[in-house]
């Protein structure tokens, strides 16, 4: 019998927001699957590129939405920029930390000492998202970098999504200090390796599976560091955006929810009449528009059209959205979102 994808990997690492939750509600059916994931074996962690809530508290929140969930099975952007610093700072070295309480409490655990003035002529500038962050903190980050501190950031999400819509995120805060300076900060979170490092660290996984809706973060991510990925339909991207990737954002699997877990991957099969899975087949004329014909689950005929479409993007260079719109508005009819 086939291994659903669940048990073809040791750890399952999902993002949370747009995974699990949508500002802090639940997505229908998220904690179900990944319960159900747990009692078949799965180790189930949760990887998250917030720097403002500690471990404890990410996982009561998940807790409280039924997901199966320890404080040990959550890594946080945090942890892995304190590790990044521990990495490169002498023990007991002081850090300017512009951020909350979560990311003081996690460069002390690196044997880090937390400072918040640029007086205290700290050895690096750490920055994470807080909505308390104020001008005069970036002020004293900036005195602290322009004098020769390690400037480093948790993540670089230059967006965050909340229940009003997409705010301004980490990465659009850290402008600040790195247009006053001229410093780029060294990034740990998604997209780049240390936070996925401290995942493994932390999970003790040899062979894992990310798990997120971002192709800019989650995925790439995933590509970067050489690991499996799995991108659902129920946060950020969508089927336009995934159809339309370049190749270090290409997810190795593409599935409607994280139901996909529980169950074998379909065959995505390429012949010389096209890319077919389930009972969809996609194929290019020779302008290079896709061509989708067939039936039956319409997350399948995205999967079909997903590897035909980037085999197109691969051999004539590029790809634009007029090339694959007839065969989305086909998808889009047989109820899969595609916007």
């Amino acid at each position: 019998m086939p291994k659903t994808l669940a048990e073809a990997y040791d750890v399952l690492l999902l993002d949370l927001d747009g995974v699990v939750y949508i500002g802090g509600t639940a997505i229908p059916g998220a904690p179900e699957a990944l319960q159900r994931a747990k009692r078949d074996g799965a180790h189930v962690a949760y990887v998250t590129n917030n720097a403002s809530r500690t471990p404890a508290a990410v996982a009561a929140l998940l807790n409280g939405m039924g997901a199966p969930v320890t404080e040990a099975d959550v890594v946080t952007s945090a942890q892995a920029a304190a590790r990044l610093l521990a990495d490169k700072l002498p023990p007991r070295s002081k850090v300017l930390v512009i951020g909350g309480t979560a990311l003081r409490l996690a460069v002390r655990e690196r044997g880090l000492s937390p400072v918040s003035t640029a007086t205290a002529r700290p050895a690096a500038v750490v920055q994470g998202f807080t909505r308390g962050i104020d001008y005069g903190l970036l002020a004293e980050g900036g005195l602290a970098v322009r004098a020769g501190a390690l400037f480093v950031a948790t993540n670089a999400d230059s967006t965050i999504p909340s229940a009003r819509g997409t705010a301004p995120g980490n990465g659009a805060l850290l402008q600040v200090i790195e247009h006053a300076t001229g410093t780029v900060p060294i990034v740990a979170g998604k997209p780049e390796p240390p936070l996925h490092r401290e995942s493994v660290i932390r999970t003790g996984a040899q062979r894992p599976l990310v798990i997120g809706d971002r192709l800019d973060t989650d995925i790439e991510a995933a590509y970067n560091t050489g690991t499996d990925s799995l991108l659902v339909l129920t946060g950020v991207d969508n089927p336009r955006t995934v159809t339309l990737a370049p190749e270090s954002r290409r997810p190795t699997y593409l599935a409607a929810t994280l139901d996909a877990l529980l169950e074998p991957y379909p065959d995505v099969t390429v012949t010389e009449d096209g890319t077919t899975c389930g009972g969809w087949t996609a194929a290019s004329d020779e302008a290079g528009t896709l061509i989708l014909t067939g039936t039956g689950t319409p997350v399948d005929g995205l999967r079909a059209l997903t590897k035909a479409a980037w085999s197109v993007h691969d051999k004539r260079g590029g790809l634009d959205h007029a090339q694959v719109a007839a065969a989305l508005d086909q998808l889009a009819a047989s109820g899969l979102r595609t916007g």
